[in-house]
């Protein structure tokens, strides 16, 4: 057997299925994403059992970390209390690829007498399940990805970006950002990315390199080497809250030092970079990164504006971290 080329058949047969799937999407999802988002104060529950129970939880916990108020219920479990759960007007995704799962079809009655709308997402348009349902979003697969042939795999797959489709378009319709994901993900690494503002971590006050235009290159170099920044800042006032006018970096040093004879006439002005990039004292740290890197020619300090007055900086390595 070629392991390899094995293991790559089998990507390419869920991506063959999910084109397929892919195709039958219509205006049944559009709806679902409608009543969703106009669903107010109610919530999505998500519930299913076995392997349609493991991505029927990774659903509901994409919607709910992405401003969609969701939760898990498991199928079993409904009928010996969970189904309190549930409230009147919440919408119950309810998935199932044969749509007549026993542990699906015990909880249908009982969800419609609490007055939650269902949704079905099945590969059987026939079953009870979708006779049940008030939206059913078509998941069915020709094909599972495995040997034997019923073990889910293209089927689950299709039903897990299914789901992404949901949480994906949804989130654009409540044009919800990156700030606000970062409000339910305070823990860990991912956290401490997306919640740090570079005022959180920029260097201000004593630590600030700051400079006129006209202060004589010996005291720019004595400054640089004091405060340690990798940079000089350049206001109209030479202190903490002047206009940004320029920076001189350890870079802009070098290249000068290689006119020795001129060197020491120099004034800031003669050599500093005019109109710096700079960065919004309110900006993601992660935002500073990428702008300080995804570009042609890398930076390594970044100054801080707010108003277009210098209130900071900061460098790449204090943001080496958020990776």
């Amino acid at each position: 057997m070629d392991i390899i080329r094995e293991g790559q058949s089998i990507f390419d047969l869920e991506i063959e299925e999910l084109e397929k799937v892919k195709k039958k999407m219509d205006s049944s999802f559009e709806k679902l994403v409608n009543e969703i988002y106009s669903m107010g104060e109610n919530k999505v529950v998500v519930t299913g059992i076995g392997k349609s129970g493991h991505i029927g939880r990774k659903i509901s916990a994409t919607l709910a970390s992405t401003g969609t108020s969701s939760i898990f219920m498991n199928a079993a479990e409904a009928l010996h209390g969970d189904l309190g759960m549930i409230s009147k007007g919440d919408i119950v995704i309810a998935i199932s690829n044969s749509g007549n799962s026993d542990e699906i079809l015990t909880i249908l009655n009982p969800i419609k007498k609490i007055g939650a709308k269902i949704v079905a997402f099945t590969g059987n348009e026939e079953s009870t399940l979708a006779k049940y349902s008030e939206i059913v979003i078509n998941i069915g697969v020709e094909k599972e990805a495995s040997i034997i042939g019923v073990a889910p795999m293209s089927s689950t797959t299709a039903t897990l970006v299914m789901g992404d489709a949901l949480a994906a378009v949804l989130i654009r319709m409540k044009d919800f950002k990156e700030s606000d994901f970062a409000k339910y993900h305070p823990g860990g690494s991912l956290g401490k990315r997306l919640l740090l503002t570079v005022k959180d971590i920029m260097h201000s006050g004593d630590e600030l390199p700051v400079v006129t235009k006209d202060e004589n290159i010996e005291n720019v170099l004595m400054i640089l080497t004091k405060k340690k920044m990798g940079a000089v800042c350049i206001t109209d006032t030479g202190k903490e809250n002047g206009k940004l006018k320029g920076i001189i970096t350890e870079g802009d040093i070098r290249r000068a030092l290689a006119h020795k004879d001129e060197f020491f006439s120099y004034k800031a002005r003669d050599i500093m970079i005019q109109n710096p990039i700079s960065i919004d004292v309110e900006a993601m740290a992660l935002n500073a990164l990428n702008l300080m890197e995804k570009r042609e020619s890398q930076i390594s300090v970044l100054p801080v504006v707010e108003n277009e007055k210098l209130v900071g900086i900061i460098r790449l390595h204090d943001l080496v971290g958020l990776k």
